[in-house]
């Protein structure tokens, strides 16, 4: 069976991990105490399930008026402006007009993979909500249990390319999504849905949402109560956390320790609590029973059931990183609805974030059906083999 297609990509700089920043008080591990580990469960190397994570029977359709989905995506989403090539921002004459953010950008993945995706938020009454509930619909996604505020504006960004990375300048404050709070959490479509999909971006944008999150994570009623699955992208985002005033490695392993399922970036982990190797990650996250650690274009390891599975990146060519993460989260998730084993669901993941990877907008074209099964049925050395020149 030749290479997977998925590793054909237009020409661009390779996918590297960026250079870590300095940080000259970056915490101790020590300073972020974990669980308590029985003796039959050994700390250094693997997270013990306990209560493995099932996801509730699908929804029957019709039986009710409330709206359906096997996912629902929780989190601010923005109009996005951007360039229409590589040139800084400021050299600009003219924008082009696209959606983003972290959580609507996972719903559509989900959505491009076959699957009932739905987004919860808050918009203004605005021409940017307009194009942004247009642009989901379009994409497959519930958008019905979204509310608009008519007192305050939808958020906007704006991607200003670099030599080195194309760096975000946002302008989110006060917006009609930053106004989420723990009341959401009652919402019919959640309570429906088999799995919530949250970031720790919206724990960033206000008090209001992070006590959202707080709600849907650390007031469930314990793992084994019937209701979602709750997964979990920490998504730490250092500028929004500055803005805030608050701990984000107290908050967001808080929040990470409360989930089923966690996805988290090393080099994030190793920013956020100093800790580097995915092996401590997984066991500083404790008791979460599934922690997947992202480590750029060296590959994923998922923790799950006791059992490390770690599978390579694709040998991808990158036009711009920005969405990738989501791409991934997508990608395991596809996989966690279709009940795969873990090689698959890591492989799933890494097939929509190459996708992700080669394009500029937020959301990609995902994958068929035909070339994602293709490419799962590849054996390792067939997956992890470079694209034909």
């Amino acid at each position: 069976m030749g290479a997977c297609p998925s590793h054909r990509a237009p020409a661009g700089r390779s996918f590297a991990a960026p250079a870590a920043p300095a940080h000259p008080r970056r915490p101790s591990v020590a300073a972020f105490p974990r669980p308590p580990v029985t003796p039959s469960s050994p700390q250094s190397r693997t997270v013990r399930q306990e209560n493995p994570v099932a996801l509730p029977s699908p929804p029957p359709a019709a039986d009710s008026q409330e709206p359906v989905a096997d996912v629902v995506c929780v989190g601010e989403t923005m109009a996005v402006l951007s360039p229409p090539d590589a040139r800084p921002l400021a050299e600009q004459p003219a924008l082009s007009m696209a959606i983003g953010g972290a959580e609507s950008n996972v719903a559509c993945g989900l959505a491009g993979l076959g699957h009932r995706a739905a987004w919860l938020s808050r918009l203004g009454d605005d021409p940017f909500a307009r194009r942004i509930l247009a642009e989901l619909t379009a994409r497959g996604v519930d958008v019905s249990a979204v509310e608009t505020d008519p007192e305050r504006p939808t958020g906007v960004y704006f991607k200003d390319p670099g030599p080195d990375r194309t760096r975000t300048h946002y302008y989110r404050g006060g917006s009609a999504a930053s106004r989420m709070g723990p009341e959401l959490a009652g919402r019919p479509v959640l309570r429906r849905a088999r799995v919530v999909h949250l970031s720790g971006v919206a724990a960033a944008v206000s008090d209001s949402c992070a006590r959202l999150l707080e709600m849907l994570l650390l007031g469930r009623e314990g793992r084994a109560a019937r209701g979602p699955v709750v997964s979990f992208d920490v998504n730490h985002r250092p500028a929004l956390w500055r803005d805030r005033g608050t701990d984000a490695a107290q908050s967001l392993l808080a929040l990470a320790r409360a989930a089923d399922i966690v996805f988290v970036g090393r080099d994030e982990a190793e920013e956020l609590w100093g800790t580097a190797r995915p092996d401590d990650i997984a066991a500083l996250l404790a008791p979460a029973p599934v922690v997947v650690v992202k480590d750029a274009e060296h590959g994923a390891t998922s923790y799950a059931e006791g059992v490390r599975t770690f599978v390579p990146s694709l040998p991808t060519k990158v036009v711009e990183p920005v969405g990738a993460g989501d791409a991934f989260a997508a990608g395991y998730l596809a996989g966690v609805l279709e009940d795969r084993d873990e090689r698959s669901r890591l492989r799933l993941g890494h097939l929509a974030a190459a996708a992700a990877l080669r394009t500029r907008d937020d959301v990609p074209v995902m994958p068929t059906r035909t070339e994602t099964d293709r490419c799962l049925a590849l054996d390792d050395d067939a997956w992890a083999a470079p694209a034909p020149r």
